[in-house]
């Protein structure tokens, strides 16, 4: 037995839990006697009554006494009918009818109940229901078996509605049995105390009931204690339930010591409230009403030293556990059992185990207090005051949730001025003002809208103002130089829409809420006489009860939302919970790092939540978005580490912690395609599997809790290591490089593939203590790519075609979204029916969706309207949302269209048929196109493997590039794959998922890239290699020439185009830093010149250049500014294009212009990026493909992200592309050369003497020169500050072994 069920068995818990199923079934057996149908006359009464011979004695069920029923004189919303059982009964059912043979029944009604004919209670069948449907004839009974049952001895029906043809006519009949229980009556000092057996407490499962009443929101309801301040105590605290249990003189340190459950809300409203305490094991169920809390009992409970005394009401003695504030229980409790004993059955036979402290009685007592609810903004209460009087003194309390309202107001006596009490800001306001005064204002209280009840007491007295909130507890007060004469009558809650605002001002609006013991001029007002109608007006009140709900009690608010209300609804505050939405339903974030990369994000840290609106919550994950989108999540070991002295009873464990919990990895690993994750064990004289006994000296655990043997490389239906696998193993005889056991380093380093096994939690090791024996471990991040979810779809071929699965369950939330696209102008997407709810999204024409539903208050239909054609074959996005709030509809990116629920009406969406998608159980019109992606509450459907085996539907849906070519930029061409789509960006001058990602080279001092397009033009004639893709028989009429630079140096030749036949195209910046291009097409004339006066753009920034031409017109733009003209004068074809170069030409160049020549005179100093010539991208070519395409680097040339950076000081912080920025599988290649910084200084160095500039130049060679050899020492150097074991190993190992070299790439 546990330390906590050993607590558990010393403490309270309480009665056989069959017991209390047969008391919380409400005595299911039988009870279904009719009740109404004996009762005397006597046990009949009612508002009015339209004659003698329509009274409510008259009102049995299929009686036709009288005139057949019960009919009031006036026919309105505030007549009842009311039923005297003689003593408190349960009720099951409840039946009407219409008058006999008349025009006369009731449609709609309340059912109300009390246990004294006073402060009733309204019966609600569902969580917001609250009306009873009623008759469309006078005979035809109808009959409501209630949900849960009712305890009472009085019930009233309420007639809300009616025939209009007719009046209110009503026979009605009850059903139940009769109810037994034991009744208590605590006065507020008194408590019982009982002493009991410890031997009773070892039942396996302990349980305390009881109910209680009362109008104290204060009070203990059952404690027990011991030593050095340990207790358990069971009490009211502003009006809700607290269980705590307290540890005493800090015996440990921990927040498990103390453990404080709040349950209930609103339970000093003098009814009766159920309290149910169960213990099983370790399992702890905590009820109040129907709201349970679960919790787990910790083993720490097992310092608690507690007496075999229990108290019921009260502390015993007060100051012994530090609970001095807590006052004693005040009200009534009912069927209080302690573990199989009847504590209130005990003490009324004066049993020797009951110590009765006080004055208790053994019947329940009803304070005589009636309450009146505000219902809306129309209600009102108007009371006679004495007018002419110079003392005002007025009292009430009242509950609310709204923070503003009209409490009072009301006119002076002779005087256009008045008095003004009001709710603002949650605070009790008073306004007094007069013509030509200044207004005289008090304020006191704080939080008053909080439900609970607070009382206000305002007095005047000749000029003296005096206003108390809850007792003095605050006040303030206030002398006006004026007297004040009170006025004739006093408007509560609000005013009559007859009376003009000089009598009856109310600029804050009505108050919604209850208000008891209103008293005026020191004498209370009696309510039952104004609801009589005998004082008094009012509208809109519900007289002799407080219809306050609590509407975060249950909290509708998901994934820890915040819940808070006014009178009429509540409110979700969704900060920081990840989530949005009415009720926080929906995840703001994506399910997948795939479902980021076609949002058209790059890589980088992003929250994913697998399971959408599921109850799994977001986490940080690194998305490496390459051709395949890699999931990256890392653990708390990334290093390697080494292992000595550990064996069999003693073994080495070490402990994977990932900054997630299990079940969202878990939810992680199920989405995506493959998984993986690196295990590398590094061995000498250290072996993994033993073939002799079959105990292997090795193994690992991963996300199953179970042993895995097998290693990177391997199966798990192997149990081998990967040169097993390939038969590689250093030992043939083994299939385990380290079971070779050689006394020199080795190891077995794999990928673990299979998914149900990972991540890896656990590592053992136990063959490291032999001499000479040593071992180490290093485990990669888990490693995941693709979804398979996102792309999951299904072809429907023909309308009647459809996929069924099981039902849809969203009772209180339901979210469903899913890409489609169609050629088809309607058809219903999916479908779901119950008896009478349904929820159905269909395609309603070519540019309207509609999401239709009903959860029981009629059907709801919310569309939204395309302004293009949702039939237009591309895929388009819908999602739809309903909860006890409000329903949605998104399609695409166009507004979100909202409908609001009613506040008071059915809530649950309750379906059990099968979910249609594609088609419709009604046969209506099917969808004919393709459906993927399919989500619901956060879960995929899987319609691939349903349209398998479905005839008519094909999985899967191809054509996605129709939809997501546009996200292939830079000319990179979209390719279909099966489960998506790729870029293909061969012939851009852009790299990435997406061809988004600059390529940038930084250019040194004389260095050059050169692009042959043909090597020699007889060789280039016969040739069908790349190199020969510019044919000398083919003729140029049009180039599309596109690039970035930054410099700071003038004049530069940027671009340079030649050929055979000494024509060429140049591009420079001219000596007054603007941009030239120079046409020679003709080798007999000059050269055409286009100026571009853009003045200064050696000047460190960026800046963009496209250049197209189209036989003699050339368009240019700069810098995204407006395109500009140009015309060629000579010939317009381009013959046998030589070569591309890019900074400085090399060898002859006697055929250009003089200034093309001065520009070429340095080459080019500073970065290019993203040169694209035609389809030909020759710096990308240069960087990436070296060894397969022509092209030839000269000189101090690197890859940079110089193409990216802004700012001046832009050409001194050049870095250089790593291809281990980014984890997960990369692609292979390593950079040209290493970073160089190049001085500031230098680059500023330029001045107008070109020897100077040239010596500058050469300086600048020589720095780079320098740097370069500094940064391959600095890196081979801190290549070696590896962590020391590391060193070590690499050290030992001789680099001799099969290492993975790539470690850096797990970190980015």
């Amino acid at each position: 037995m546990d330390s906590f069920t050993k607590i558990f068995f010393k403490l309270l818990f309480l009665v056989p839990f069959h017991y209390w199923n047969m008391l919380a079934a409400g005595n299911k057996y039988n009870c279904d006697d009719q009740l109404v149908s004996a009762l005397p006359q006597s046990s009949f009464s009612s508002s009015s009554e339209l004659s003698s011979s329509h009274s409510p004695g008259f009102a049995r069920l299929n009686r036709r006494d009288g005139a057949g029923g019960w009919t009031p004189l006036i026919s309105n919303k505030y007549q009842w009918l009311q039923i005297d059982l003689g003593e408190r009964t349960e009720i099951t059912a409840v039946a009407t009818q219409g008058g006999y043979g008349s025009s006369d029944w009731v449609t709609s009604y309340l059912l109300m109940f009390s246990d004294s004919g006073r402060n009733w209670k309204q019966y609600c069948q569902e969580e917001s229901i609250w009306a009873f449907s009623g008759n469309t004839n006078a005979d035809s009974v109808v009959y409501y078996k209630l949900q849960h049952s009712i305890r009472a001895r009085f019930l009233r029906f309420v007639p809300l509605d009616w025939n209009r043809n007719g009046r209110i006519g009503m026979r009605i009949e009850a059903y139940g049995c009769a109810y037994r229980s034991e009744v208590a009556d605590f006065d507020g000092k008194s408590f019982l105390l009982y002493r009991f057996n410890p031997k009773s407490t070892t039942a396996l499962k302990d349980v305390i009931s009881l109910k209680f009443k009362t109008i104290q929101r204060e009070g203990i309801l059952l404690h027990r204690e011991g030593q050095n301040g340990d207790h358990i105590t069971l009490a009211l605290a502003n009006g809700k339930l607290s269980l705590l249990i307290n540890i005493g003189d800090a015996k440990i340190y921990s927040a498990d010591a103390q453990i404080n459950i709040t349950l209930g809300s609103l339970l000093d409203d003098q009814h009766w409230h159920s309290v149910l305490i169960e213990h099983f094991n370790n399992q702890v169920n905590f009820t109040v009403d129907k709201h349970t809390h679960h919790f787990h009992a910790k083993g720490e409970f097992n310092y608690l030293d507690l007496d075999y005394e229990l108290s019921f009401g009260g502390i015993p003695v007060p100051g012994k556990s530090g609970l001095l504030p807590w006052k004693n229980f005040h009200g009534c409790f009912e069927n209080l059992y302690y573990n199989g004993a009847n504590i209130i059955d005990l003490a009324k036979r004066q049993k020797p185990q009951i110590n009765i402290m006080g004055n208790i009685s053994f019947s329940c007592s009803e304070p005589p207090i009636v309450p009146v609810t505000f219902l809306n903004p129309n209600s009102y209460l108007a009371l006679a005051g004495t007018s002419d009087q110079d003392e005002i003194s007025i009292s009430f309390q009242f509950r609310t949730w709204n923070n503003e309202g009209l409490l009072l107001s009301s006119k002076l006596y002779q005087s256009s001025g008045g008095l003004l009490m009001y709710l603002s800001d949650g605070k009790v306001k008073v306004s007094l003002y007069k013509p030509g005064k200044v207004h005289s204002d008090l304020t006191t209280g704080a939080e008053l809208h909080n439900g609970q009840w607070h009382s206000v007491s305002l007095s005047a007295k000749k000029n003296r103002v005096s206003l108390v909130v809850d007792n003095a507890t605050s006040s303030s007060q206030v002398s006006i130089p004026v007297q004040i004469l009170s006025g004739n009558t006093y408007y509560f809650g609000g005013c009559p829409a007859y009376v003009n605002s000089s009598e009856c001002k109310n600029p804050f609006g009505g108050f919604l809420g209850c208000m008891k013991q209103i008293s005026i001029d020191n004498s209370e007002v009696d309510l039952i006489s104004v609801q009589q109608n005998s004082i008094g007006n009012f509208s809109d009140l519900q007289i002799d009860l407080c219809g306050i709900i609590d509407r975060c009690l249950p909290n509708y608010c998901e994934h820890g939302g915040e819940c808070s209300q006014s009178w009429n609804t509540f409110y979700c505050n969704c900060a920081n919970t990840g989530y949005t939405g009415a009720t926080c339903h929906y995840s703001i974030y994506e399910q997948s790092c795939e479902a980021y990369k076609h949002r058209g994000n790059t890589s980088g840290f992003y929250y994913i939540d697998s399971d959408g609106s599921g109850p799994l919550g977001p986490f940080l994950v690194y998305c490496n978005m390459t051709d395949a989108t890699w999931t990256i999540i890392q653990h708390n070991n990334m290093e390697l580490t080494r292992v000595k002295s550990a064996n069999r009873e003693n073994p080495h464990t070490v402990i994977f912690k990932y900054p997630v919990m299990l079940e969202q990895l878990q939810a992680t690993i199920n989405h995506a395609e493959h998984c993986e994750q690196e295990l590398a064990y590094y061995c000498k004289k250290s072996r993994l599997s033993n073939k002799q006994d079959g105990i292997p000296f090795s193994w690992w655990i991963g996300k199953i809790n179970e042993t895995q043997t097998y290693w990177g490389g391997s199966k798990p239906d192997v149990q081998k290591c990967a040169c097993g696998i390939q038969g590689s193993c250093i030992d043939s005889q083994h299939d385990c490089n380290c079971d070779a056991d050689r006394n020199e380093w080795t190891n077995d380093t794999g990928l673990l593939t299979y998914k149900e096994h990972l991540p890896v939690t656990k590592i053992f090791i136990t063959d490291t203590d032999r001499p000479n024996s040593e071992a180490a471990y290093k485990l990669g991040p888990l490693l995941c790519y693709g979804d398979r979810e996102f792309w999951n779809a299904a072809s429907f071929n023909t309308e009647a075609s459809y996929l069924h699965f099981p039902t849809f369950h969203g009772e209180l939330s339901a979210d469903v979204s899913f890409f489609f696209k169609t050629t088809a102008s309607s058809g219903v997407f999916l479908e779901n029916l119950g008896i009478k709810d349904f929820i159905r999204i269909e395609l309603h024409s070519p540019t309207e969706v509609t999401f239709s539903f009903d959860v029981g208050n009629g059907q709801n239909e919310i569309t939204v309207q395309s302004p293009t054609p949702l039939n237009d074959n591309q895929w388009h996005y819908v999602k739809a949302e309903r909860n006890i709030k409000e329903a949605s509809l998104q399609v695409d990116q166009l507004p979100q269209r909202i409908h609001t629920a009613q506040s008071d009406g059915h809530i649950r969406l309750q379906l059990n048929s099968q979910l249609f998608v594609g088609g419709t159980a009604s046969r209506q019109k099917g969808f004919l196109g393709c459906i993927r992606s399919l989500q619901l509450n956060g879960g995929a459907l899987d319609l691939e493997e349903r349209a398998n085996m479905t005839p008519g539907v094909k999985p899967g849906c191809p054509g996605h590039c129709s939809s997501y070519g546009n996200m292939c930029h830079n000319g990179g061409k979209c390719k279909e794959k099966y489960n998506g789509f790729s870029c293909d960006c061969t012939f851009s001058a852009y790299m990435g998922p997406f061809c988004k990602k600059e390529i940038s080279a930084y250019f040194g001092a004389g260095s050059s890239v050169t692009y042959n397009f043909q090597e020699t033009y007889s060789l280039a004639k016969n040739s069908s290699s790349h190199a020969a893709s510019f044919h000398p028989d083919m003729t140029l009429t049009r180039e599309t020439i596109a690039f970035t630079f930054r410099t700071t140096r003038i004049p530069s030749l940027l671009l340079y185009v030649n050929s055979f036949y000494k024509e060429y195209l140049s591009v420079i910046l001219a000596r007054n830093g603007s941009l030239q291009i120079r046409y020679k097409l003709d080798s007999h004339q000059d050269p055409d010149i286009f100026s571009i006066n853009f003045r200064g753009m050696a000047d460190g920034q960026l800046h963009s250049v496209k250049i197209n031409r189209e036989e003699e017109k050339v368009f240019v733009e700069v810098n995204q500014n407006e395109k500009m003209k140009f015309f060629l004068s000579s010939d317009t074809q381009f013959n046998a294009v030589k070569s591309l170069i890019l900074g400085k030409i090399l060898g002859e160049n006697s055929d250009v212009d003089p200034d093309t020549m001065k520009a070429n005179s340095q080459g080019f100093i500073g970065c290019l990026s993203s040169v694209q010539f035609n389809h030909i991208a020759p710096l990308k070519a240069a960087l990436h493909h070296l060894n397969s395409v022509p092209i030839t680097v000269k000189g101090h040339f690197m890859e940079s992200n110089c193409g990216t950076l802004t700012g001046s000081d832009s050409m001194s912080s050049e870095t250089t592309h790593s291809l281990a920025d980014h984890s997960g599988p990369i692609d292979e290649g390593e950079p040209l050369a290493n970073a160089i910084r190049s001085d500031s200084a230098i680059i500023g160095g330029v001045i107008a003497v070109v020897i100077f500039i040239l010596l500058c130049i050469a300086a600048i060679a020589v720095r780079i020169y320098k740097k370069k050899s500094a940064y391959k020492k600095k890196e081979v150097k801190g290549s070696e500050n590896e962590d020391s074991a590391e060193t070590a190993l690499k050290t030992e190992l001789n680099v001799q072994n099969t290492v993975n070299e790539n470690q850096k790439e797990y970190f980015f």
